[in-house]
């Protein structure tokens, strides 16, 4: 039975429909009363088992090796925790002519997310840069965004946020870091069977991913969060999204050339240091942000297509300047071939 394939015409991800129609069900069917307490218990456990997987996968050998490219590894994390919060800092003047305060705090609480690792690792292998390092630096981030990206969210949202408290954090110690380090102490024994039911544990992870927005979308309806986004905001947020997103791919190209990284390396640094993973953040925004978590995520799910979308053409671009390169190199090769077998025949 030949297996049905996504267009590859359609510019959106599928998953980003899925992201979509779940936020459409959760505003006609909204879990409330006793409903909603089960979807919050069964998200939370969603989210738990999320990140237990993701421990599971890492593999510690992969990541102690790939300390030793340790200066791309300082740049990508430096590009994800400190060069894009000072950006989210910088738009807090966009408030109130482009964005209401809500809005931005999804900004400011999206540019503390950590980077992606399949996305760039996809990117960066399409585009023919160093794989590895991209696998690593995304690993790196999602570990170390674990424990910074909440410390961050209190510093710099305080208590706007919604949910922001000590007890907040030891939440997130007890729902995403203690399921991931127990994820790693028994991947000896489950590691194997995780690599080989991959697809279908990607299933459950994205799966996962769909319950929690559910649920924040679904508290959201209930509590009337989303009278207070209007067509003229939204598009503003895309605007400054953009922008966004456009800064920071020429930072990690440009920064990283100045750097004196060569072409692959600059590639996996400009595809895992421009990115945010949704897959991370919107787990963290689930605890942090309580009932606000639907305002908060909104942000965060557009750019995440949005860099997806603009990403593919990057990496197709990269990929064909490396071709232009080879290409004109053949001839000539073949030229000598002819020359020197026509001066043997002599």
């Amino acid at each position: 039975m030949k297996r049905l394939q996504w267009p590859s015409w359609i510019p959106i991800d599928p998953y980003i429909l899925l992201l979509l129609g779940t936020v459409g069900v959760a505003a006609l069917l909204p879990a409330r009363g006793t409903a909603s307490d089960v979807a919050s218990g069964a998200s939370t456990a969603a989210i738990a088992f999320l990140f237990f997987l993701y421990g599971a996968r890492l593999s510690t050998r992969e990541a102690l090796d790939g300390l030793r490219h340790w200066r791309l590894h300082v740049t990508v994390l430096a590009c994800t925790f400190v060069i894009f919060p000072l950006l989210g800092i910088a738009a807090r003047f966009l408030v109130p002519v482009l964005l209401t305060q809500p809005l931005y705090q999804g900004l400011l609480f999206l540019t503390l997310v950590p980077s992606t690792i399949q996305s760039s690792i996809a990117f960066t292998s399409i585009a023919r840069g160093n794989v590895p390092a991209a696998i690593c630096a995304g690993s790196f981030s999602s570990l170390v965004g674990i424990v910074l990206t909440p410390l961050l969210a209190a510093a710099l949202l305080g208590g706007s946020g919604g949910g922001f408290s000590t007890h907040s954090l030891v939440t997130i110690v007890l729902q995403l870091l203690v399921p991931f380090l127990a994820g790693q102490v028994l991947r000896r024994w489950i590691g194997t069977f995780v690599a080989r039911h991959r697809k279908v544990l990607g299933l459950v992870d994205r799966g996962s991913i769909l319950l929690v927005v559910y649920t924040a979308f679904s508290e959201g309806m209930v509590r009337g969060i989303w009278h207070q986004v209007s067509p003229v905001r939204l598009a503003g947020l895309l605007a400054v999204e953009a922008v966004l997103l456009g800064v920071m791919l020429v930072l990690t190209w440009y920064g990283a050339k100045a750097l004196r990284f060569g072409r692959e390396d600059r590639i996996a640094i400009q595809f895992a240091g421009s990115k945010k993973s949704l897959a991370s953040g919107l787990p963290m925004a689930s605890v942090l942000f309580g009932a606000h978590a639907s305002l908060a995520v909104l942000p965060l799910m557009l750019f995440h297509q949005m860099q997806l979308m603009v990403c593919a053409v990057i990496a197709k671009r990269r990929a064909r300047e490396v071709r232009e390169e080879v290409t004109p190199a053949a001839p000539a090769a073949a030229s000598r071939t002819v020359v020197g077998t026509g001066t043997r025949s002599r």
